[in-house]
């Protein structure tokens, strides 16, 4: 277990692509409505927080940088192209349903996300998408806000927490909260309803 400054870390709404199932990576889709009510959520539990951090980042994609703008109000915040999400390769905009149905090996044991994308043909892989994201967590001096994308938080909060890579893409994977990193422990804090 590695400790850093307090994180806030942020997953982006959900996304048109989200919703049908189908990989991303860094190509970019908008958020749906319920996109955008998850970033008004994260504005909500975030109001009160923002003051605290010394640093605000987000991925330069456009659906976290849309997620950011509702979230942050108008607030300026730097952007890092180590906070992209995972490159998918091969499999960026296609299905998730296609490609399981490409790889029925896979229908025993379904794979997580992550297992997914860290295999797709001509993709990153989980070992150097891994380093962009500890050389990023190492330039860390102070409490930060990061906005960036599901498998990328998966990675970064399980390095933070002490889980094994392999283990990262069984953590949560929420929109619409905040997960909250200080000491090496987790915190998932959600907007009261």
């Amino acid at each position: 277990m590695s400790l850093y400054p307090k994180i806030w870390f942020l997953r982006h709404g959900q996304t048109e692509w989200n919703r049908a199932y189908r990989l991303q990576g860094q190509l970019d889709s908008p958020l749906t409505p319920q996109g955008i009510e998850d970033a008004q959520r994260q504005r909500t539990i975030m109001r009160d927080e923002l003051g605290k951090a010394q640093r605000i980042v987000s991925s330069p994609l456009g659906r976290a940088r849309q997620t950011a703008d509702i979230v942050l109000d108008g607030r300026p915040y730097d952007t890092d192209d180590r906070l992209m999400e995972i490159h998918a390769g091969d499999w960026q905009g296609r299905l998730r349903s296609e490609i399981l149905d490409d790889n029925p090996d896979w229908k025993e044991h379904p794979p997580s996300a992550l297992e997914i994308y860290e295999t797709a043909p001509q993709g990153e892989g989980l070992e150097a998408f891994r380093s962009r994201i500890l050389s990023f967590l190492d330039t860390l001096d102070g409490p930060t806000i990061i906005v960036a994308h599901g498998l990328l938080g998966q990675v970064l909060r399980a390095h933070v927490l002490g889980v094994p890579p392999q283990q990262a893409g069984r953590l949560s994977n929420l929109q619409g909260c905040v997960y909250l990193l200080e000491n090496g422990s987790e915190i998932l804090v959600e907007a009261e309803v």
